[in-house]
């Protein structure tokens, strides 16, 4: 075969005669978490009693305990995830979540956060159960991102069910691929974080108050 020829076909078909790099992958997290202003903080002599709580490595279903970014083709088939090929997060989503939100409430709030490893009982025990946390295409050139999380309050001594919470964050994403993803997803664990730090607050704080 003409040699000129060969070159010809290869150029055609997209093939190298040399070696092909590796597409590097990236690798994402939440971004750095912003510290409340100290001087923001009320004061001791303002400061409601404080509880010692602590807060569960969140679970997830098993399709979604890993590092993948996770989509959905709701316009074609949104029983069926896909994930994308050069893109991971740092850790799983629930462990992600779970840090993000110890550090959200042990830096804005009064409460004692802990955990496993301080061999202390605490009062309460934070259970939080991630359902969902994808990228959801209702085109294909439009998506937006969905975290559903179901929180579960303990109350350590009396082993009751506190209080439950569903938690439902939707949020439009700037760009339709993996980049848009991971900005949405980001801003709506933060936002998930500071309505579960809400919710947490008013159930301790009449839980403090029954027992005054």
């Amino acid at each position: 075969m003409n040699r000129n020829y060969l070159f010809f076909i290869i150029l055609l078909t997209g093939c190298s005669i040399t070696p092909q790099k590796e597409k590097l992958i990236s690798v994402y997290d939440f971004g750095l978490q912003q510290i409340a202003d100290a001087n923001s903080k009320p004061s001791k002599q303002q400061q409601k009693p404080t509880l010692s709580l602590l807060i569960a490595e969140a679970k997830s279903p098993v399709w979604l305990n890993n590092n993948t970014i996770q989509y959905r083709l709701a316009y074609q088939n949104p029983n069926q995830s896909y994930k994308y090929a050069n893109s991971r997060w740092a850790a799983s989503p629930a462990m992600l979540l779970t840090h993000h939100i110890r550090n959200s409430i042990a830096i804005n709030t009064n409460n004692q956060i802990i955990n496993t490893q301080d061999n202390i009982r605490p009062d309460f025990v934070l259970r939080l159960e991630l359902e969902e946390f994808s990228q959801i295409f209702d085109a294909i050139d439009s998506s937006y991102v969905l975290i559903k999380l179901r929180a579960n309050l303990i109350n350590r001594d009396a082993r009751t069910l506190q209080a439950q919470h569903n938690f439902n964050i939707k949020l439009t994403t700037p760009t339709a691929n993996a980049t848009g993803a991971v900005r949405a997803l980001s801003e709506s664990s933060k936002n998930l974080t500071k309505d579960l730090s809400n919710w947490l607050s008013k159930e301790l704080i009449q839980t403090i108050e029954k027992n005054q």
